[in-house]
């Protein structure tokens, strides 16, 4: 809590210019589809950029590769995202997703006093590999460990077609499983729920989260198993064995239906 505090007395960076390219990928409106807050309309701005390379065997690629695997460079300014909510007044949350957007320091902080200007309800999806200090505490903290079973495979194709080596699985463990990191982004900020990714079958993966879920001592109505894949065939594997399982151990299952809507669809 020491470290916490002097985060807190320390000027935290903003950004300064708002028409200055931020490493951001995409801005829209959309329907929050997971955790929480499913169902709230919200903008979603989605950064580039991530510490992690996740692969679900099955399951499929991380369904935001391109912020990750291949990060596209960002092309949206601070301007593009005052003027989205200008034009959707009724919208009242902001969905901040990645890649890893607790990379952006100095972006999220600044989106942090936009929304707090403009009452906007503001979620964060993190991995939880960075402790992100903001002037305003974020609303909600919507952190998805990633555990053994999100590591690549040495020899498989990724959605650009090259071939995953040693050096992506090393890159992608260095920062998986944060405990000091998550332990510091919840008591710092106003909520949070945990968000494992879970095929209803591997059990050791099944035992890391619930090692986890310990370790970090988390309420059970704050988790939210969510199914792997990033097709509505994966998810339809899996559905029916996590439905069962959730039901049968008392935590809570979030849908992915923006994936059953559109797949691979971007910016929905």
């Amino acid at each position: 809590m020491a470290k916490i505090q002097q985060y807190m007395e320390n000027k935290l960076k903003r950004i300064e210019d708002y028409n200055k390219n931020l490493p951001i990928v995409e801005i829209y409106t959309a329907v929050q589809s997971e955790g929480s807050r499913a169902g709230y309309p919200t903008v979603v701005i989605r950064t580039t950029g991530c510490t992690h390379r996740c692969f679900f065997g099955e399951g499929g690629w991380c369904d935001s590769w391109y912020t990750s695997i291949h990060p596209e460079k960002g092309h949206y300014n601070f301007n593009d995202i005052i003027e989205i909510y200008n034009k959707n007044p009724h919208i009242t949350e902001m969905m901040l997703t990645g890649g890893s957007p607790t990379m952006h320091g100095s972006l999220v902080n600044e989106l942090t006093h936009f929304a707090h200007e403009k009452n906007i309800f503001i979620t964060i999806e993190t991995e939880g590999s960075h402790f992100l200090p903001t002037d305003y505490p974020i609303n909600l903290l919507s952190i998805s460990p990633k555990f053994s079973n999100s590591v690549p495979k040495v020899g498989v194709a990724t959605p650009q077609g090259t071939i995953t080596d040693e050096k992506m699985v090393t890159q992608h463990n260095k920062f998986r499983l944060n405990y000091d990191a998550i332990s510091k982004m919840i008591s710092y900020h106003s909520d949070y729920h945990l968000k494992p990714v879970w095929d209803g079958e591997d059990p050791i993966a099944l035992e890391e989260i619930l090692g986890c879920i310990k370790v970090l001592d988390v309420p059970q109505d704050k988790v939210w198993f969510m199914p792997a894949g990033d097709t509505r065939e994966a998810l339809f594997k899996s559905y029916p064995k996590m439905f069962d399982w959730v039901r049968d151990n008392g935590y809570r299952l979030t849908w992915r239906p923006h994936i059953i809507a559109f797949e691979d669809q971007r910016e929905v």
